[in-house]
C-alpha cells in the first residue's frame, strides 16, 4: 500500500552542517587542480587553438574557404550560431524563473546554468562576425548614429534585432550571474590564505559584509534582474527565428517559428545543463548538493519541452500539407526523403522519440542514462538547425541552381574551436569560482536537508529506518 505524504526528498543529503557546506564547495576552488582537470583543459585548449587557426584562414583567404555555394549561402556557421543561442537559453530560465517561483531545488543547478548561458552566448556571437568575412566591419551592425551618410543600421531587419536582443540578454545574464556569486566570493575571500587570493576575491566581492542591509539589497537586485531576464528568454530566440520566418523561403516563412524556436532552445539548453551538472557532480564530489531528485526534476522538464518540439514538427508537416502549396510540400518532402534524409531522421529520433524514455521513473533517476541522453538531445538539436538551414536552401525554386552543400574543414574546425572555448571557460569557472551557490544551499539547509526530513518523518509518526513514503509529485 502506497502512502502519500507532504514530506519532500532532501535537497541536501549527508547531514551537512553550515561549515561542511562551505568546506565541500569552496574546497574545489581553494585546492590544487586534479590531473583530470589539467588533462581536460589541455584537450579543450587544443580544440580552441584549432578553431583560431581556422578563423585566421577565413579572415585571410575569405569566405571561399567555406563550403557555401550559389544556393546555400548559410551553412555550418549560422547553424552553429542558432544552436549555441539555444543552449544559452535554459541557464537564465532555470535560475530566473525558479527564483521568482521560490523553487528550492534551483540551488543545486542554478550556478552552472547561469555560467553556461554566458559561455554559450560568447560562442554564438563569434559566428555572425566570422560569417561577415570582414570581422573588422562588425561595428556596422550596431544601432548607433553615425556620419557615414546613408549607411545606417536597417531597423526593419531581423539581423539588426538579433544584435540588440542577444547583447541585452548577455548583459542581463552576466549581471544576474555575478550578483548571485557576490556572497560566495566574500566567503572565499575570508578563507583565503594568500594576499593575492584575498585581494582578487576581495575586489570581486565588492566589500560584501553579510549585513542585513547588504542581504536586502542583494535580494531586491536579484529579483529585479530575474524579472527582466524572464521575458528576454522568450524574446531572444523569437527574434532569432525572425531571421527565417520573415523570408519567402519554403519551410521558413511560417508563424510557428517563434514558439517552436523557443521550445527547442529550452529543450537543448536543459540538456546541456544536465551534461555540465553531471560532470561537475562526479568530478568535484558534489553528490550531496546535486542529488538524484535535482536530476529527476530536470528530466521532467525535458519530457515537456521535447513533447512540445515534437508537436511543432508535426504542425509543420500538417501546415505544409494543408496549405496546398507545392513548394511548401516539396520542402518538407525533401527534408524527409531527399539526399539528406538521414539528418532529418536523426533529428526526429533524438528530439522526439528519445525523451519519451524519461516517462519511466527508473530511467529518469538513472545518472548514467541521463548523461547519455543529454548528449543525444544536443546532437539532435544540432541536426534540427542543420535540417532547417542548409537543407531548405539547397533546393530553391530553380532546378538549374540546385547544388549540394558540403561543409569544409574550416567550418568544422571553427565549430570545434567554439566547443573548445565553451568547455575551457567552464573548466576555468569550476576551478576558480564556486559551482554551487554556497549561501543559497545554507539558506535551505535547515528546511530541505536530511535533518529537516528526518524531523518531519518523526512528527508524522514514521519510525526511524522505515521505508520512505512515496512523494506525491
Amino acid at each position: 500500500m502506497f502512502i502519500e505524504s507532504a514530506i519532500r526528498p532532501a535537497l541536501v543529503t549527508g547531514k551537512k552542517s553550515y561549515h561542511d557546506v562551505t568546506v565541500d564547495i569552496a574546497g574545489g576552488v581553494e585546492g590544487t587542480a586534479s590531473k583530470i582537470w589539467f588533462a581536460a583543459i589541455t584537450v579543450t585548449l587544443l580544440a580552441l587553438l584549432w578553431g583560431l587557426y581556422c578563423m585566421t584562414l577565413t579572415v585571410w583567404d575569405g569566405i571561399g574557404t567555406f563550403g557555401l555555394n550559389r544556393t546555400v549561402g548559410w551553412g555550418w556557421c549560422i547553424t552553429n550560431f542558432v544552436w549555441w543561442i539555444g543552449i544559452g537559453h535554459a541557464g537564465t530560465l532555470i535560475s530566473a524563473v525558479l527564483l521568482l517561483f521560490r523553487q528550492r531545488w534551483r540551488t543545486g543547478v542554478n550556478r552552472s546554468a547561469e555560467a553556461m548561458t554566458i559561455f554559450a552566448v560568447m560562442c554564438a556571437g563569434l559566428f555572425p562576425i566570422i560569417h561577415m568575412g570582414r570581422p573588422w566591419m562588425a561595428f556596422f551592425i550596431f544601432p548607433y548614429p553615425n556620419t557615414r551618410g546613408p549607411v545606417w543600421p536597417n531597423f526593419n531587419s531581423p539581423l539588426f534585432w538579433d544584435v540588440t536582443a542577444i547583447s541585452t540578454y548577455f548583459t542581463i545574464s552576466l549581471l544576474f550571474w555575478y550578483m548571485g556569486m557576490i556572497p560566495d566570493l566574500a566567503t572565499i575571500r575570508d578563507r583565503a590564505v594568500t594576499k593575492i587570493r584575498r585581494a582578487v576575491y576581495g575586489t570581486l566581492a565588492m566589500g560584501w559584509k553579510g549585513t542585513a542591509r547588504h542581504w536586502h539589497r542583494h535580494e531586491i537586485v536579484s529579483l529585479h534582474l530575474a524579472g527582466i531576464a524572464t521575458p528576454l528568454v522568450l524574446s531572444v530566440h523569437s527574434v532569432v527565428s525572425f531571421d527565417f520566418a520573415t523570408t519567402v523561403i519554403p519551410g521558413w516563412h511560417t508563424t510557428i517559428f517563434p514558439p517552436y524556436f523557443v521550445a527547442g532552445a529550452i529543450f537543448s539548453g536543459f540538456a546541456m545543463v544536465l551534461t555540465l551538472m553531471l560532470i561537475a557532480r562526479k568530478t568535484m564530489n558534489l553528490k550531496n548538493y546535486i542529488t538524484v531528485d535535482h536530476v529527476e526534476s530536470m528530466n521532467k522538464i525535458i519530457i515537456l519541452t521535447g513533447t512540445i518540439v515534437g508537436v511543432a514538427y508535426i504542425s509543420e508537416l500538417f501546415t505544409a500539407w494543408y496549405s496546398g502549396s507545392f513548394y511548401e510540400q516539396f520542402a518538407f518532402t525533401n527534408r524527409a526523403m531527399g539526399s539528406y534524409w538521414w539528418a532529418y531522421w536523426i533529428m526526429m529520433t533524438c528530439n522526439v522519440l528519445s525523451p519519451q524514455l524519461f516517462w519511466f521513473k527508473k530511467l529518469r533517476r538513472n545518472i548514467g542514462f541521463t548523461f547519455f541522453m543529454s548528449i543525444v538531445i544536443n546532437v539532435g538539436m544540432w541536426f534540427e538547425r542543420f535540417v532547417i538551414i542548409p537543407l531548405s536552401l539547397s533546393k530553391d525554386y530553380l532546378i538549374s541552381s540546385w547544388a549540394p552543400y558540403q561543409a569544409s574543414f574550416v567550418e568544422i574546425g571553427i565549430f570545434i574551436g567554439t566547443l573548445g572555448l565553451f568547455f575551457t571557460c567552464f573548466l576555468l569557472f569550476c576551478k576558480f569560482l564556486p559551482v554551487v551557490a554556497i549561501a543559497e544551499v545554507k539558506h535551505i539547509l535547515k528546511t530541505s536537508g536530511d535533518e529537516a526530513r528526518d524531523k518531519s518523518e518523526k512528527m508524522n509518526g514514521i519510525p526511524e529506518g522505515a521505508e520512505r513514503p512515496v512523494v506525491n509529485n
